[in-house]
């Protein structure tokens, strides 16, 4: 009989394994990040993990919606936080800095190396309408903060900046000693349409 656990302890547990999760997929990549090594890592048995998760699968969405909504959150406190409403060359910079900050992420690894492609393939159903839609609210929530913005467009301007963040991927075909002045003039296109100049 499996061992029943507090909901601190699962609140515990489910953390660690998120975080081992992280640093394994940066490390291995998703194929190399196994039930084993996780299991190993947080120091369960590997009947426990499947208490918590379905699947390795089920696991690594997790880590990429928490990862998702952390720099979601990120960008609406660093632009909310502000004593006086931004210009669009001061909200160009704050997304522009955020997609430098994940050149080089786990995420980005992933989605390079073709592996999270691979996993949206064993996505559960809904998932890539969930996390769509989470990317709207995101972009809902930041026009909430300039009265005046036409927010029938969200989901518009939520595929622009998801589009920009995928620019990532190609930076070598693009140009890559201009891919920064690249992206900032995108970026600045879809700030200056979503709020004006």
């Amino acid at each position: 009989m499996p061992r029943s656990f507090s909901e601190s302890e699962k609140t515990y547990i489910r953390e660690l394994l998120m975080q081992e999760a992280e640093t394994c997929l940066a490390l291995y990549g998703i194929r190399k990040t196994t039930v084993d090594e996780l299991v190993r890592r947080v120091k369960i048995p590997k009947g426990t993990f499947y208490l918590f998760y379905e699947s390795k699968e089920a696991l690594i969405f997790d880590v990429i919606l928490k990862y998702n909504t952390e720099i979601q959150d990120k960008l609406i406190g660093q632009i909310s936080g502000m004593r006086k409403k931004p210009d669009a060359e001061k909200l160009t910079d704050i997304v522009f800095c955020l997609y430098k900050s994940l050149d080089g992420s786990f995420l980005l690894k992933l989605v390079e190396n073709g592996e999270l492609e691979l996993l949206m393939r064993k996505a559960p159903p809904g998932f890539v309408q969930a996390n769509t839609l989470d990317d709207e609210m995101m972009v809902d929530k930041l026009m909430a903060l300039f009265p005046g913005t036409d927010k029938a467009k969200s989901a518009l301007f939520s595929a622009a900046l998801r589009g920009a963040f995928l620019l990532l991927l190609h930076k070598k075909e693009i140009a890559y000693d201009r891919f920064d002045d690249m992206l900032r003039v995108i970026v600045r296109g879809v700030i200056i349409q979503m709020f004006g100049e």
